[in-house]
């Protein structure tokens, strides 16, 4: 077994992959006995795309089932209460799978043909925790509602804005609300009961324009959302002080402050990893532990007001990760150069 020096971590595994991973999701448990994750790659050679459904024992991978998506997917998420994966494609069109739990199989598929919600790649995708609906954004401009049912997929349009704003990254707060992220480090507040356009906004004051990659917000704290993106740029933006960003990392009014990366932050999310004494320092007005992984080779922990946590340095990109809600001390994430990482924290 392969083994890191960094005290932050009690075991470590690289396990090679033929193909180039996009993205990487544990699923909620479909059995007491194991766990599984869902994987969307790219074999370059062939030109081919894939979402894997793997098994995880005793730090390896087992392969169990392949679904062959239209083009290569862009955004990969799961429903935590119901164990249904929502992908997006370069293409623009939508996969909806539903796992099976005795087979460890995918069960059923049901799709949205390219041009029909975007034109040209789906860039952001969430969907909610219940499996319910999807919400999916563009470069191109438009905010689609997605309804997932018996009956197939439905969608309605939210909001398009013909191509003056693009939308990178897409976040469910509640069902009926949601966040969205794009160009100039700006995020978006949207309520689906008040119809027309978002109805918060924030656009970066930044020294460099940068992008929104990756949004998240955590289930206590629905006001506050966290967003990554260029030039490791990674802030919280509470609704309850729309123009105060709160800069972990980054540029912060035109001066530098703790920069855990000088690229592009893929990913971020809520960490919920704790001890006891990270509970006790924690206030209702402070800012979450997140994690982030980068383009150069970084995965790390940020705390507010404390130096960064580096848990793995690489030579390549990290281009994605996942937390096991069961587990929070248990990590995967994907590898530029062809690999799958599993870590467990000390």
């Amino acid at each position: 077994m392969a083994t890191t020096e960094t005290p932050n971590l009690k075991q470590f595994q690289r396990l090679p992959q033929s193909t180039y991973i996009d993205s990487l999701r544990f699923l909620p448990p479909l059995s007491a006995l194991d766990r599984y994750v869902v994987v969307s790659s790219f074999n370059s050679d062939s030109n081919q795309p894939s979402i894997q459904l793997h098994s995880i024992h005793s730090q390896t991978l087992t392969l169990h089932s392949s679904f062959t998506p239209s083009s290569r997917t862009t955004s990969l998420k799961v429903a935590l209460q119901n164990p249904l994966i929502a992908a997006s494609t370069v293409t623009g069109s939508l996969h909806i799978l539903s796992p099976n739990p005795i087979h460890a199989s995918f069960d059923s598929e049901v799709s949205l043909p390219e041009n029909t919600l975007h034109l040209g790649p789906i860039s952001g995708l969430d969907l909610q925790d219940n499996g319910a609906a999807c919400v999916s954004v563009g470069e191109d401009g438009r905010v689609n509602l997605i309804s997932v049912g018996d009956s197939g997929l439905e969608y309605r349009r939210v909001f398009d804005s013909r191509g003056l704003v693009s939308y990178t990254a897409a976040r469910w707060a509640s069902p009926t609300d949601f966040a969205t992220g794009g160009l100039g480090n700006s995020v978006q507040w949207w309520d689906l009961r008040r119809p027309g356009g978002p109805v918060s906004q924030f656009k970066g004051n930044w020294a460099t324009s940068g992008i929104v990659h990756s949004i998240d917000i955590h289930p206590s704290r629905k006001h506050t959302c966290l967003a990554g993106g260029s030039y490791g740029t990674v802030f919280a933006w509470d609704l309850r002080r729309p123009q105060q960003p709160i800069v972990l990392s980054g540029i912060d009014n035109g001066e530098t402050t703790t920069c855990i990366s000088e690229s592009d932050v893929w990913e971020v999310q809520y960490d919920t990893y704790m001890s006891t004494s990270d509970h006790a320092k924690l206030s209702s007005k402070g800012v979450l532990p997140a994690m982030i992984c980068s383009e150069d080779g970084i995965l790390a922990v940020l705390k507010q007001g404390e130096e960064p946590t580096e848990l793995l340095t690489e030579n390549c990109a990290i281009n994605c990760f996942d937390i096991d809600r069961q587990n929070p001390s248990d990590v995967i994430c994907g590898l530029e150069w062809e690999s799958i990482a599993l870590l467990t924290r000390a």
